[in-house]
């Protein structure tokens, strides 16, 4: 089972749960608050933004 560590949502600055096998650019749901959340950095420290909207794409 992959070690889990916790970090700041940058949003509602609840918990996040993050597994250690983390990506870059992976996105993760906040459980407190239910932002998607985009991992922007993983060294030196992981870092969590709030996802930018992917605009629809109505078959144009």
């Amino acid at each position: 089972m992959p070690v889990l560590t916790t970090i700041e949502c940058p949003v509602c600055w609840g918990g996040v749960n993050v597994s250690a096998d983390v990506m870059l650019s992976e996105l993760l749901d906040c459980g407190d608050c239910g932002a998607e959340l985009e991992v922007t950095a993983l060294s030196p420290a992981l870092q969590l933004a709030e996802a930018p909207m992917s605009a629809e794409d109505w078959g144009e």
